[in-house]
């Protein structure tokens, strides 16, 4: 059992500021209202009051009730590292959207879980600090300043949103910061301390642009994106480019998804009357609304491809039977690797996204170089080195000395329907 003895030892976590930050949590707030119950709030009580016994007691009761609340699982992991565990922070939009923050937690609870059933990092087990970002730039900014600050936070995972990635103050404070979902080229070469564990935006749209062109035959496809959305904006372009410069046309429509009264009929009247013969579909993450209206209205006239945004439950659970033949490419697929893909299922009782084997493997390329380096100039060092290879639930993994990319190609997926409906299923 904890006892109150170990509470200095997680309080001197943060100074006083970081601590009482509700942005911020080592157990102490509870990030994710969601997926709460009575036993989980009274925990996170104790934990602030410092009876880590009682809060033991109290998240094993609420993980009876909701085994699948990966933040759970990381605060009982923490109350069980003892004296001098390593701690690294991961960075997820708790509020704004907490089925994606889950996605990433759990893929680092189960690799926080799995480290400290083995014993630890040599012989120290590994804390994990959950942290808010909401995807939000000015709030990822604050709070990278205060992990940066922090000496003993020795890595960090995120952020989701490629706009919110706060990279430059991370570089500059010389905190290794590996990015587990976000594609975005602004991570490329962004500094020695900044790597990505997902495909680069440019590796993406040029697969995409190739299977649109030259697989699925469209000749002129037309876009409907969020135009407040940086990363919608990034993402249009570098495809329209690829398309372009594989022999593709783009049609010019009006389809901003951010305007006020949107209208997705004309849009798509626009695209038809134009001559499109395929639509291109993006919108921020945390934005999905109006993109359905788009999905709704096309009515499977236009064949559909997205970024890996669209890679998630909630695209098959509104989109229905009107998001058939979406293609997308992504970083991974449970076909990959269904062994591991079955476990997470198990362990989870849900389906495993992408977001979460990735964020897995962000967590175990850390362990890894912990091992061989435990000081945060060590293991960015060690996994900027060239000769960093590990084989992990998403395949080989090894970064690219000069950009801190991983060297790999992403996959592409198509919804299909099947006896369970629709489904997201690996092309050949």
């Amino acid at each position: 059992m904890i006892g109150w003895f170990l509470f200095p030892q997680i309080l001197a976590i943060f100074a006083p500021k970081a601590d009482n930050n509700p942005s911020i949590s080592y157990g102490n707030h509870l990030l994710i209202k969601t997926n709460s119950n009575t036993a989980k709030e009274s925990a996170i009580a104790a934990i602030a009051q410092g009876d880590h016994q009682e809060a033991e007691q109290l998240l094993q009761k609420s993980l009876a009730q909701r085994p699948n609340d990966p933040e759970s699982v990381i605060y009982l992991s923490n109350l069980q590292t003892g004296s001098n565990p390593f701690k690294i922070a991961v960075v997820v939009p708790a509020t704004t959207n907490p089925n994606v923050a889950q996605e990433i937690l759990r893929g680092v609870a189960s690799a926080q879980t799995q480290i400290n059933q083995q014993g630890g990092i040599n012989g120290r087990k590994l804390m994990v600090i959950v942290v808010n970002d909401d995807n939000q730039p000015q709030i990822s900014k604050e709070v990278a300043s205060e992990l940066v600050k922090n000496p003993d936070i020795i890595a960090v995972i995120g952020h989701n949103a490629p706009d919110a990635s706060a990279a430059p103050i991370y570089e500059k404070g010389g905190l290794l910061m590996i990015s587990s979902t976000s594609p975005a080229n602004n991570l490329s070469s962004a500094g020695n301390y900044i790597f990505r564990l997902v495909a680069s935006k440019s590796n993406i749209t040029e697969k995409l642009a190739n299977y649109i062109v030259n697989t699925a035959k469209v000749q002129k496809i037309a876009f409907c994106y969020d135009s407040q959305a940086p990363d919608n904006v990034s993402f249009k372009d570098e495809l329209m480019a690829n398309v372009a410069k594989k022999g593709g046309q783009i049609v010019p429509i009006v389809c901003d998804l951010s305007v006020p009264n949107f209208k997705a009929d004309q849009a798509l009247n626009q695209a038809i009357s134009g001559g499109a013969n395929g639509l291109f579909v993006v919108a921020h993450v945390d934005r999905l609304d109006p993109v359905f209206e788009v999905i709704r209205f096309n009515r499977q006239r236009l064949p559909l491809f997205s970024s890996p945004t669209f890679y998630n439950i909630r695209i098959l659970e509104d989109g229905g039977k009107n998001v058939q033949g979406l293609t997308v490419a992504v970083p991974w697929h449970p076909s990959l690797n269904q062994t591991f893909a079955n476990l997470m299922q198990e362990q989870w009782r849900s389906p495993v996204s992408w977001r979460t084997v990735t964020s897995f493997d962000a967590t175990r390329v850390i362990i890894a170089g912990l091992r061989e380096n435990p000081q945060r100039h060590g293991l960015q060092f060690r996994l900027r080195s060239g000769n960093f290879h590990r084989t992990e639930a998403t395949g080989k993994i090894s970064f690219d000395p000069n950009t801190g990319d991983r060297i790999g190609q992403p996959v592409l997926i198509q919804v299909r329907s099947t006896p369970s409906g629709e489904q997201f299923v690996p092309l050949p």
